[in-house]
């Protein structure tokens, strides 16, 4: 008999289901955001989250920048909720992204953004949350009920309502059309099998590598190996990490790299293959390597695309490795679904 599948499994494979229920319902939404950024012209972008909401926001900072050529910074929630101080932030474009929308610090902060003249955007799963009630526009991630204390579906769904936002202000038809085509190639993307990395993972400390947008995916692959496995595990640029970080490298040691089909890739299958020669045992989720091995991968239309593919593949591995070390992925110790900071 099989066992029971957990959310967390079930909430995966609804991902491509998720963004195709995105891209039919939250159209207008974003169309009516990018006209109003458009005609503000912004002439930076911000942006406050926290946890998995921060990564999606380090990928979005890397779309504004080499999609919009405006630069995006990450601002500490605490500026306001802990020192009370109120950015000056007039003219500037600020993505406030929470799954739940409720945390105080996200609220406060979003709402001191407005009041210095700012835009705010909320990209959340609950546009009747305070964060959407602050914000000048709010987008729904359309993702549904998530009931995994890990979050993976929101995740993706921020990603793609944060992407699509950038495509439409810069109205790129070829990264448009490429959201549009997302859920055939994330429906692949479940069916990747990560089954060779996990083999390699054994509970000792790992690095995740990327570069660019899939360094944030790597971020995010870093905090689920805690959160589900309780496995410590570090993210680095792969332009970083053989500045200081290599040198915890042994024999054996797992090192897994996202890559996507954009001007970085080469640059990162480089170090994983550096690693693979100084006995680690690296994996790429591409077919650049020579000495790491490769992951199957589902690539798409678009290389800022990619990187959301290879979240979902990661995604699906991760859960298997928690089950594999007879943790519930659906219920991480000390962890609960919202977290509400101050």
């Amino acid at each position: 008999m099989h066992p029971e599948p957990t959310r967390m499994r079930r909430e995966i494979l609804e991902i491509p289901d998720a963004v195709e229920r995105l891209l039919s319902d939250g159209g207008a939404d974003i169309r009516a955001a990018a006209q109003t950024a458009r005609d503000m012209d912004p002439a930076f972008l911000l942006s406050v989250a926290r946890g998995s909401s921060d990564h999606a926001c380090t990928f979005l900072k890397y779309a504004s920048e080499l999609v919009l050529r405006r630069p995006m910074a990450s601002v500490g929630p605490s500026v306001k909720s802990i020192y009370g101080v109120d950015l000056v932030a007039k003219g500037a474009l600020c993505l406030s992204v929470s799954q739940s929308g409720m945390s105080p610090d996200i609220v406060r902060m979003t709402r001191s953004v407005v009041a210095s003249g700012g835009m705010a955007v909320a990209i959340t799963n609950d546009p009747a949350s305070d964060l959407a009630a602050v914000a000048n526009a709010t987008l729904p991630i359309h993702a549904g009920p998530e009931l995994s204390v890990a979050a993976t579906k929101t995740f993706v769904t921020s990603l793609v309502t944060g992407l699509w936002l950038i495509a439409e202000i810069k109205q790129d038809a070829d990264l448009i059309a490429a959201i549009h085509a997302l859920p055939a190639h994330l429906a692949a993307a479940t069916l990747c099998d990560w089954s060779d990395a996990a083999s390699a993972i054994s509970g000792q400390s790992l690095f995740t590598l990327g570069r660019g947008p899939s360094w944030a995916i790597a971020n995010e692959a870093a905090l689920k190996f805690k959160e589900t496995c309780l496995i410590h595990a570090e993210s680095y640029s792969s332009a970083e990490v053989l500045h200081g970080p290599v040198s915890i490298v042994e024999q054996g040691f797992p090192v897994i790299g996202f890559a996507a089909g954009d001007a970085a890739e080469t640059s990162v299958t480089e170090v994983l293959d550096a690693l693979a020669d100084k006995g680690a045992k690296a994996f790429a989720a591409s077919t650049k390597v020579t000495r790491a091995a490769a992951l199957p991968h589902a690539r798409t239309d678009h290389w800022l695309t990619d990187p959301i593919a290879a979240i979902v593949s990661f995604y699906g591995m991760v859960e298997k490795v928690a089950r594999a070390r007879g943790i519930n992925p659906d219920t991480p110790r000390h962890l609960k679904k919202v977290t509400e900071t101050v």
